[in-house]
């Protein structure tokens, strides 16, 4: 589906790309390389290196191929100091940025309700926890993919089953919804074609969810 998915995946700081070593099959593999780089574009903004890499990216003609083919033409026209900017009007703002990326703002309309109560409970049980100099609430979307690609490439020992639960409570009740808003932000430019990216992939997990039901 993508050309250089490997120098993707190493470059965007996510899981190895290299499935035989984790245990994971190929599928799964890419899998966790997807939610790892969704995570890493959504945490920061990218630098030169990563839109080198990013750059190289050729997909399908699949909706997730093509999309993935957006973002790698916009990032090979990028410049990262105006990324830093578009990254912070987007997310950061003075007061807040034009998107508010948490499920708990989401789902209920504020920060810090019930789901991410639930968020935490579920990563106490599956033994995650949040890193010391991570401040903001566990519920962000960069934090949600993260935990996704940890789960997939057995960073915790969870089954199938239990990726489709966690899927299910902590990204498929919005995250699409984000995404859609992030492709038509006034603010993004090369977000854009990460918001596509995001929505097209999450339509995939969510249809092979289904179907391994």
């Amino acid at each position: 589906m993508v050309a250089s998915a490997e120098d993707m995946a190493a470059r965007a700081d996510g899981v190895s790309p290299q499935g035989t070593a984790t245990g994971l099959d190929e599928a799964d593999a890419m899998r966790a390389q997807m939610y790892a780089l969704l995570g890493r574009l959504l945490a920061r903004h990218p630098d030169a290196d990563l839109l080198k890499s990013l750059g190289l990216l050729l997909g399908d003609d699949t909706p997730l191929g093509a999309a993935l083919t957006d973002l790698g033409a916009a990032a090979r026209i990028a410049d990262p100091a105006a990324l830093e900017r578009e990254y912070h009007h987007l997310f950061i703002g003075v007061a807040r940025g034009e998107l508010v990326p948490f499920a708990s703002y989401y789902i209920t309309g504020f920060l810090n309700e019930k789901p991410l109560a639930r968020l935490r409970q579920d990563m106490q049980e599956l033994g995650i926890a949040r890193a010391d100099d991570v401040k903001e609430p566990e519920d962000h979307i960069a934090s949600l993919c993260e935990m996704m690609a940890g789960l997939i490439a057995g960073d915790f020992v969870v089954t199938l089953d239990r990726q489709q639960r966690f899927f299910d409570r902590h990204l498929a009740v919005w995250a699409s919804r984000f995404f859609a808003d992030l492709e038509k932000a006034q603010n993004a430019g090369f977000y854009k074609s990460v918001g596509r990216v995001g929505r097209a992939f999450l339509a995939v997990e969510a249809e092979a969810f289904r179907l391994a039901a």
